[in-house]
């Protein structure tokens, strides 16, 4: 049975709709408003509240700390500086990704590690032989995701500190002046929506304070609770995979197909073989010695035209849904499909039908001609594809 986060005493009375899903056996409001157009614009023109406290959070601490951290992630963890953060995946034995996420170094011997799935087991049997601990701490820590181009001047507000040093993926520890006293909290500049945005990283028994200090703080800034609806389109945008939805866990995967190695979606820059081994890593250099994976994850453009045209044949109006379509749909070359759009959706900024697909090498350069399947009353229909550059939008405020 779900259960609500530690925010959801002000969460709850906002979703007057009870527009509400599950995330990891939380509630996790879908939309707060009528329509989550608004949420969407709180977060690309203003500043946004979302309730990420569900993903998994695990503190990573002891003397081989950095070992265990280095022999899991593919990136070098002896890299990662005290107060950067990394967003990295992990994979199993044959080199396929397991999960995604970030990992915040608090100091030499301790670490922040989030995920979408639990990671428990999976870090508990890597430590092995190691002098670390892992601890539980997810519902220990709140997670607030303060997003958008004027979250900056909002967090400053609450915090009564000047964040416009923290740069791109660093973090730091802070206050907020909340209920009569000083509740410590970490701030990190990250974030799943592909704008300037800080993740508020909270004691869960002072979440509803920080939160009621943030939104008295926005208030000058019109800030709003988004919901996942929104959070949906914006990560669409900003180019960003999904687990269970643009590529299975390896601990989930039926069949081979359903395996992702990080090449297959464009995480190979993450991978480093210069670096201490790690889990997958000979399954991985294998791979690349054969020349890579024969999938490729790519960004496509819908021709809008050719949408317009399929609704004209049905003596209807052309519509496409405000919310981004996580089922799989056929992608094709001459008629025959060769692969398949994962997330596909309406980009309210760029004023276009993108989608993300994965579809094999040889479709993977840029202005590649493809097709997808359209469906419209029950009839289905194909509409040109282009391969466009990942992210869709690529806003410079986010590193700035």
């Amino acid at each position: 049975m779900s259960i609500g986060t530690a925010f959801h005493a002000r969460t709850s009375p906002l979703n007057q709709k009870m527009q509400w899903r599950e995330w990891s056996g939380y509630f996790a409001s879908s939309a707060y408003a009528d329509v989550h157009d608004i949420e969407y614009n709180a977060i690309r023109e203003g500043a946004a509240l979302i309730d990420v406290s569900p993903l998994y959070k695990y503190r990573v601490a002891g003397p081989d700390a950095e070992r265990l951290v280095d022999r899991v992630i593919t990136r070098d963890a002896t890299k990662l500086q005290v107060g950067q953060v990394f967003y990295t995946p992990w994979c199993d034995e044959h080199g396929k990704i397991v999960d995604d996420g970030t990992i915040h170094r608090l100091s030499e011997r301790e670490f922040r590690w989030t995920a979408a799935d639990p990671q428990y087991r999976w870090l508990s049997l890597n430590a092995a032989g190691l002098d670390v601990e892992i601890e539980d701490v997810s519902d220990a820590v709140a997670a607030l995701a303060l997003q958008g181009p004027l979250s900056r001047a909002v967090l400053e507000a609450a915090t009564g500190e000047d964040f416009a040093d923290l740069r791109y993926f660093r973090r730091r520890a802070t206050s907020v002046r909340a209920a009569g006293r000083s509740i410590p909290i970490d701030v990190s500049r990250t974030g799943y929506t592909g704008d300037l945005g800080y993740e508020l990283w909270i004691p869960a028994d002072a979440a509803t304070d920080v939160w009621d200090a943030v939104v008295t703080a926005g208030r000058a800034y019109s800030i709003r609770p988004a919901g996942m609806l929104a959070l949906d389109v914006v990560r669409l945008e900003a180019g960003l995979i999904l687990l269970e939805v643009d590529y299975t866990s390896a601990r989930h995967a039926l069949n081979p197909e359903q395996n992702y190695s990080p090449f297959e979606l464009g995480l190979g820059r993450l991978v480093r073989f210069d670096k201490a081994d790690f889990v997958g890593r000979r399954a991985l250099a294998e791979e690349q010695r054969r020349g890579g994976p024969p999938r490729r994850l790519v960004g496509l453009t819908l021709d809008w035209y050719a949408i317009e045209r399929l609704y004209d044949e049905q003596r209807l109006p052309p519509a496409i849904s405000p919310t981004v379509d996580r089922s799989p749909v056929p992608v094709l070359d001459g008629g025959r499909q060769v692969g398949r759009a994962t997330s596909h959706g309406w980009s309210p900024i760029l004023k276009q039908a993108i989608a993300l697909a994965s579809v094999p090498a040889r479709y993977e350069p840029l202005g590649t001609r493809l097709e997808i399947e359209w469906t419209v009353e029950g009839r289905r229909g194909r509409v040109p594809a282009t391969v466009t550059p990942l992210p869709f939008l690529d806003l410079e405020r986010k590193r700035a």
